[in-house]
């Protein structure tokens, strides 16, 4: 096959003849059938896949930073005019921050900015808008003259082209960040792979190796790295663990026997404690020899001491199994501290499923659970007591915890808290028990309250009159108003409801319950026979921490 430049300067033209030509770092891979022009800074182990167009011959410059992949058929060109502030303060006509994906068929055209760990979907268009750090936009996207704040995720089909838009998208969940880390991954397993193709000795080291054994399942000519001396690991494991390193994440390791992998009994290995990448493979070999005929999977452990990945890499037949995907944690299954919680989320029916799932996604985000109880005559007052406190972080003593204050305090309503440890405030609130009982799954709803994480803060949904707010109703202004949130609402009539076009019925100047219940009686009064939902608004984060529907028609 013929091997044509990929490279090339800008030609000259009326704005420019400076016959710009593009920097490639060395450990990058760009495929002989894509095509660079112009002034272009393709930055450390970036993967440029086939039929890729990156133009920078009309608006110019661009910057792709490390790691980041292109896939097949994107399309990167910019305007003449126009430019956006990159990362290093510099004007830049396109900014594609540090690993990132840019997805099959997608078009970054600039004045653009895309952050760091950012995901654009199949066949999605960005165009003179900011695209903030860890966002992830679905297939089929549309995004254009806004600035998307960080962490928020665009759904497919989407188009975001007005500011108050952008600003009321949802947050990207834990399962989506798992996602756009698995395909980093891929792609930089990719890379290796084609750098080590277009390498007659790294090939040759693996069609020698294929020629002794039919069998082996190692691909050790993949890593040319001196210390990298693999010969039970396969490629894509080994460029797992480099990716987890490079990442700065820690590295942990369990195993399970034939007989308890259908009950998710896995039980830790010796921790990793690797500092290089030899030494991360060859405390991962320790492990698999010494667990020989069982499963054995690979995950990394972020600073929130959440799993970002988990892989099964070795099966009872004893074959060491690539890496095929991220696994988020499961509504039926949670691990933490090699204990597990099975089940349906409601053991003993006195959790619901919401709260059981609720208490599963406070401990994957790192954050303390308390419980607090009141009588009914206390309950107005708002004068809360707390229960034993829980210094667990699994998932069933937690569980236990729960319905032993609920059995202590019968006949009283119980709540649970999330707490942030590091910033000291409470992310969420939740009633799990009235006087009258248990609160059932089917009378809750999430919606998102408290921190970065999306914690789900569980509140029943009462049409409410227009003289007499519900208990549910006026607990929430309580809280909105005690955690120092900012009160409004909005309308919405039938027809426009199901496009989502609300209108503000204005903000809600109060210091107390009782000012906020007659301002808000007063919209539901003004507003009848539409809906009408109650937002809390975080002052400082300028984002919205309640979303809830207290009228409908």
């Amino acid at each position: 096959m013929a091997v044509r430049s990929i490279a090339e300067a800008a030609p000259p033209t009326p704005w420019s003849k400076n016959l710009a030509e593009p920097s490639i770092h060395p450990s990058a891979f760009v495929h002989s059938f894509s095509h660079v022009i112009g002034d272009v800074k393709i930055e450390a182990n970036v993967i440029v896949a086939p039929g890729t167009s990156i133009r920078a011959d009309e608006g110019t410059p661009f910057y792709i930073g490390a790691n980041t992949n292109l896939q097949d058929g994107v399309v990167v060109h910019g305007l003449d005019k126009g430019r956006v502030i990159g990362d290093d303060q510099q004007e830049y006509s396109v900014w594609i921050g540090s690993n990132s994906c840019i997805t099959h068929m997608a078009l970054i055209h600039g004045p653009c900015y895309i952050g760091d760990d950012c995901f654009i979907g199949f066949r999605s268009t960005v165009f003179n808008a900011r695209v903030g750090s860890g966002c992830i936009v679905m297939m089929h996207a549309l995004i254009q003259d806004v600035e998307v704040p960080p962490g928020k995720y665009v759904p497919s089909g989407a188009i975001i082209t007005n500011q108050q838009q952008a600003d009321r998208l949802p947050d990207v969940q834990a399962e989506d960040k798992q996602f756009a880390h698995h395909v980093v991954g891929i792609n930089q397993a990719l890379r290796a792979g084609y750098l080590c193709a277009a390498d007659s000795k790294c090939i040759r080291t693996i069609r020698n190796e294929l020629e002794q054994t039919y069998t082996s399942t190692a691909i050790n000519g993949i890593e040319r790295s001196s210390e990298v001396s693999s010969s039970s690991l396969g490629a894509e494991t080994v460029e797992q663990l480099r990716y987890l390193l490079e990442q700065g994440y820690k590295i942990g390791t369990e195993h399970v026997d034939a007989r308890r992998f259908r009950t998710g009994s896995w039980t830790s290995c010796k921790p990793i404690e690797a500092r290089s990448l030899g030494e991360a493979i060859s405390a991962l070999e320790t492990c698999l020899a010494d667990h020989a005929g069982e499963y054995v999977r690979l995950f990394g452990i972020d600073k929130n001491k959440r799993r970002v990945l988990e892989n099964i890499i070795q099966r009872p037949d004893g074959a060491v199994k690539a890496p095929t995907s991220f696994k988020a944690p499961t509504s039926s299954s949670y691990s933490s501290n090699g204990s597990s919680y099975n089940g349906n989320g409601n053991g003993n029916s006195k959790l619901s499923s919401e709260t059981v799932d609720q208490v599963r996604q406070l401990l994957a985000g790192g954050y303390k659970i308390g419980t607090e109880h009141v009588d009914e005559r206390r309950f107005r007052t708002g004068s809360w007591q707390s229960c034993k406190p829980i210094d667990s972080h699994s998932a069933n003593d937690v569980v236990a915890a729960l319905e032993d204050c609920m059995d202590n305090h019968q006949g009283e309503y119980v709540r649970l808290i999330g707490i942030d440890p590091k910033g000291k405030r409470r992310v969420l609130e939740a009633i799990i028990q009235r006087p009258n009982g248990p609160v059932s799954a089917s009378g809750t709803q999430k919606s998102s309250f408290g921190g970065a994480s999306a914690s789900t803060f569980a509140t029943a949904t009462v049409p409410a009159t227009n003289t007499k707010l519900s208990s549910e109703v006026v607990e929430q202004l309580q809280q909105l108003l005690g955690s120092g949130y900012k009160i409004s609402a909005e309308h919405v009539d039938q027809r426009r409801f199901r496009m989502g076009s609300w209108s503000s019925c204005g903000q809600i100047q109060a210091t107390n319950i009782r000012d906020a219940i007659a301002a808000l009686e007063a919209y539901l009064a003004e507003y009848q026979g539409e809906y009408v939902r109650l937002i809390g608004i975080d002052p400082k984060g300028k984002r919205r921490v309640l979303e809830t529907i207290i009228q409908r028609p």
